[in-house]
């Protein structure tokens, strides 16, 4: 440990609720985030250990993504925590006590190391962010079991919103941790493939032939990508989903030197964030069903500032558009040549990717007469994400329809297919499983659509207004989705942190009302209340 002066901060008066990023003289590129809350003043890493976004511009409370008290995580993306540093001021300057390493790293490992002992085990059935979420949560809280991982997917749990945003094809550059963390966690990684679970005896049937019994089971099997029952889109080759990192080796391998035509069929997240990825150096048409983008959830005007958006960067759309078929290539018989729409149009194709939705991977589940699964082939859980009518058996992510208490919700079932409320589920069952007492979440989550697209709540039950604040003629904007009086989502560009402080006045239940948005009430201005609501 050493002392190190922070630039330019002659003392510590901050004003409650002040954020203040100062650079620490000694540390190339070291830099500490001063804050107060509560009327003592902290000293924490200065950036989210996610993407290594600036915490100065984030809402300060005690227990959002970050413990302000301890530097730990307490929300799904980030993956570290942040050190906590000795703060104080003396001789007209300001000092912190730390090692070079914590301010110069930016992070710190939760301590996952263990030693399994107890006779109990926790089997996951996933590969993905609700796995990882899990895990990280049993050992980071203390969990002394075996704990086991059971997947197909071919890698350790990876970031999988890069795939869609960035097409990055090397896993080990989108890894969430390394193959040591898992060791250091005592955490058997199986690549197996589950084909039946016994829930009376509590044990996982794979297809290797093993038989891996449990004391508690976590279903974290995510999404399948869905394919178009149409003539053509089965028989040729150039056609892709986009799920796994060889999906997007696949897909790079065909677009090659650039220059390509591509039809992204969807206008949903997936299709329109691939679409935007490739338009720099390709020729990208985007077909979609509604008269926006993302009309379905975003509704028909914020859809077109997408839509607009991507435009700018040489996307073509094909809105209120219905596929037909997929036509071969006149130079091979075998690959796509063309997608043709139902009005008669063909548009050209070197390759075509599908962006159509994805259905729950339960499909190992479907012929186990002790579990039923919905109709759409999800697990109904609790709000503790407990399968109801199975004992010590849980299921997250992509498969689990679960009661929403959020605004707006009143506990309506809803399933979810974002990564990151995967991972609060998985983070919420580790910590349960743990014997620890998990805090709710509001679900959150981001795209890239030219610019960063961010959003919380959730609309199980619909919503009726829309409230647009901002500029949106420039892409910059708010949009508060209201049911009734009840503001029960927020999306927003360029207006950080605005969504970051509705989903906290949302978990508190202090949220504005459309009238209030309507009338002017800004949500930075509402004070954030200490007790959580949902």
């Amino acid at each position: 440990m050493a002392e190190f002066k922070l630039a330019n901060m002659s003392s510590l008066s901050l004003k409650e609720g002040d954020k203040v990023e100062a650079e620490v003289e000694g540390i190339e590129g070291g830099k500490v985030l001063l804050l107060k809350l509560a009327g003592q003043v902290h000293a924490l890493n200065a950036n989210c250990t996610h993407f290594g976004a600036p915490l100065k511009n984030g809402v300060l409370t005690p227990d959002a993504c970050f413990n302000v008290a301890t530097g730990d995580v307490e929300d799904a993306p980030a993956p570290d925590h942040l050190n906590k540093f000795q703060v104080s001021e003396k001789s007209g300057g300001v000092f912190i006590t730390a090692d070079q390493s914590a301010v110069k790293n930016g992070r710190r490992a939760p301590n996952v190391k263990c030693s399994a002992q107890a006779a109990d085990g926790v089997v996951i059935i996933g590969g993905g962010s609700g796995t990882f979420g899990t895990v990280q949560a049993l050992r980071d809280q203390g969990y002394k079991g075996k704990v086991t991982v059971i997947s197909n997917e071919g890698n350790l749990p990876l970031d999988r919103t890069k795939l869609s945003k960035a097409l990055i094809p090397d896993p080990e550059k989108l890894l969430l941790r390394p193959q040591t963390w898992y060791k250091e966690a005592d955490v058997d990684m199986l690549s197996d493939t589950v084909t039946d679970i016994d829930f009376s005896k509590k044990a996982v049937s794979t297809q290797s032939g093993k038989s891996i019994p449990y004391t508690k089971l976590v279903l974290a099997s995510g999404g399948t990508p869905k394919r178009l029952p149409l003539p053509g889109f089965k028989e040729l080759g150039n056609i892709f989903l986009l799920r796994t990192v060889t999906d997007v080796q696949a897909i790079l391998g065909a677009v090659g030197d650039k220059g390509k035509k591509i039809v992204v069929v969807g206008s949903s997240f997936i299709g329109m964030e691939v679409g935007n990825a490739l338009a720099k150096e390709n020729t990208v048409s985007v077909i979609g069903m509604e008269t926006a983008p993302l009309e379905r959830v975003m509704g028909s005007e914020v859809g077109g500032i997408f839509q607009k958006t991507l435009e700018k960067n040489g996307v073509k759309f094909y809105m209120s558009a219905s596929v037909d078929s997929a036509v071969p290539s006149s130079s091979d018989a075998k690959s796509v040549g063309g997608v043709k729409l139902k009005d008669g149009t063909i548009l050209e194709a070197d390759l075509v990717i599908l962006g159509v939705g994805v259905a729950p991977s339960t499909d190992f589940l479907k012929n186990n007469s002790q579990v039923s699964l919905e109709k759409d082939g999800s697990l109904k859980t609790d709000e503790t994400f407990a399968v109801h009518g199975l004992n010590d058996v849980y299921a997250i992510g992509d498969i689990a329809t679960y009661p929403y208490h959020g605004p707006g919700g009143d506990g309506s079932l809803t399933r979810i297919e974002h990564w990151n409320v995967a991972q609060n589920a998985g983070k919420t069952v580790g910590t349960q499983l743990a014997g620890k007492k998990a805090k709710p979440f509001i679900p959150i989550f981001w795209s890239a659509l030219g610019s960063q697209l961010r959003y919380c709540g959730n609309t199980p039950n619909g919503w009726d207004e829309l409230v647009l604040k901002g500029e949106p003629e420039n892409g910059k904007f708010a949009a508060y989705y209201a049911k009734g009086d009840t503001i029960v989502a927020v999306a927003s560009m360029m207006m950080d942190p605005i969504m970051v402080q509705c989903a906290e006045l949302m978990r508190r239940g202090k949220m504005p009302s459309k009238k209030d948005i309507q009338s002017g009430v800004s949500p930075l201005e509402v004070d954030l209340p200490k007790e959580i609501k949902i």
